[in-house]
């Protein structure tokens, strides 16, 4: 965990209201930090609650990722069990074994299937540890364990940071016949961060009385609007993991299928807390100085339109244009060109904060710099393009490249 707070952080964690049947804990098992802080995080979920994920499709995934793949099925969960400082990642038999005796260990205690588990590890990859590490100090966790209210909540955040600078929560509400329903949760992340789920851990959790079909399509909605739109390095984790849990507590008819229309409340609900929490791993972004919003309209479609965003985005010229404070604009004209959708000169247009650069295949007649020196001197940069070709649009967002990200993981495992 990294010690210096990013500019770009919230001035405290969010006050996040109670989610009915969560109770969370956070512990030490003593993995791998040096100095005494929380290394588990464990949910435990009211009997019935239903379950959604979305995870990494990393060829290299870790242990627990598979695991929690294989779980999905039972679309039942009853705890979840997360350790931060190793990943559990290219471990072997050894990393299998881990997993087993954490998810062992979580039944001898709730009684409940092992199907019902979902672990996930962050952290060092490739460093097999002890196979009861966290399962023997699992009885001792779980007498922490306390309702999901209150300061619960940021204990549980910061027991799953890495190089995180600060703890990310959020929370939205929606109404379903008539009843309010609460949707909160919690996330880490850092570096590493690229679409494909971005690198992290998040978790979500809801009274809502959803079953899992319809969960499951919320969630992977939501994902393309919020953690698959963002990106710090380009890197894609072994580990990425967001769990969504319906505790089914709310007072509502159950939502038994995904056409049906009361969803859509619970949806919208649901985008915002992933939005903001994938908003705020960006502004957590490793070294990171500037947060960067990049829109791109005008595209052939939809998809093109994201690939060209995440190229403008993913950009180490581009990036490190803004880590400068340089309105160097013919370094998006060069991440256009080559982001392998259709671009023409003569249609495409650059704005950086509101005043446009170029248009008609040229920068515009009488074009003044400052207004854009200066939009570059601040902490929020938004680049606008418009290919001019289609209805195609896709917003994403990044932050700047900074010798601060060399210094963090030039010496990630010191």
């Amino acid at each position: 965990m990294a010690t210096a707070v990013s500019p770009l952080a919230p001035t405290s964690f969010p006050s996040l209201p109670p989610v009915p049947g969560v109770r969370l804990a956070g512990h030490r098992a003593g993995i791998r930090y040096k100095t005494p802080r929380n290394d588990v995080m464990v949910a435990v979920l009211d009997e019935g609650s239903s379950v959604a994920a979305v995870l990494t499709r990393s060829l290299t995934a870790s242990a627990p990722v598979h695991r929690c793949r294989a779980h999905l099925a039972g679309g039942a969960v009853r705890a979840l069990v997360v350790n931060a400082g190793n990943s559990n990642a290219f471990t072997g038999k050894a990393g299998e074994a881990f997993v087993d005796a954490t998810i062992d260990a979580t039944v001898a205690l709730l009684g409940c299937k092992p199907s019902e588990i979902f672990p996930a590890s962050t952290g060092v990859i490739g460093q097999p540890m002890p196979s009861d590490l966290i399962a023997k100090s699992l009885p001792e966790a779980f007498t922490k364990l306390v309702p999901a209210e209150g300061a619960a909540w940021e204990v549980a955040a910061r027991a799953i940071m890495t190089t995180d600078t600060f703890p990310k929560g959020a929370s939205a509400t929606a109404t379903i016949d008539g009843v309010t329903v609460t949707v909160a949760g919690f996330a880490k992340g850092s570096g590493m961060i690229a679409p494909d789920m971005a690198t992290m851990l998040a978790y979500v959790f809801t009274d809502a009385n959803i079953a899992p079909g319809p969960l499951q399509a919320a969630l992977s909605s939501a994902t393309d609007r919020s953690f698959n739109s963002i990106t710090v390095d380009g890197d894609t984790s072994t580990s990425d993991t967001l769990v969504l849990c319906a505790t089914r507590k709310a007072a509502h008819a159950a939502i038994e299928d995904a056409a049906d229309p009361r969803l859509a409340a619970f949806a919208a609900a649901l985008d915002a807390v992933c939005l903001d929490l994938a908003k705020q791993i960006v502004r957590d972004g490793e070294g990171a100085t500037k947060f960067v919003e990049v829109r791109v309209t005008g595209a052939e479609s939809d998809a093109a339109a994201k690939r060209i965003a995440l190229t403008i985005a993913n950009s180490p010229l581009v990036k490190t244009a803004v880590a400068g404070e340089d309105a160097n604009w013919g370094r998006i004209v060069a991440a256009v060109g080559r982001a392998g959708e259709r671009a023409d000169r003569d249609l495409l247009v650059i704005s950086a904060g509101g005043v446009q650069i170029c248009a008609n295949g040229m920068e515009v007649p009488g074009y003044d710099e400052a207004p854009v020196a200066a939009h570059m001197k601040g902490q929020e940069i938004l680049f606008e393009v418009d290919i001019g070709l289609g209805a195609g649009k896709a917003t994403v967002w990044t932050c700047d490249l900074t010798h601060g990200y060399i210094d963090i993981n030039g010496s990630y495992r010191s």
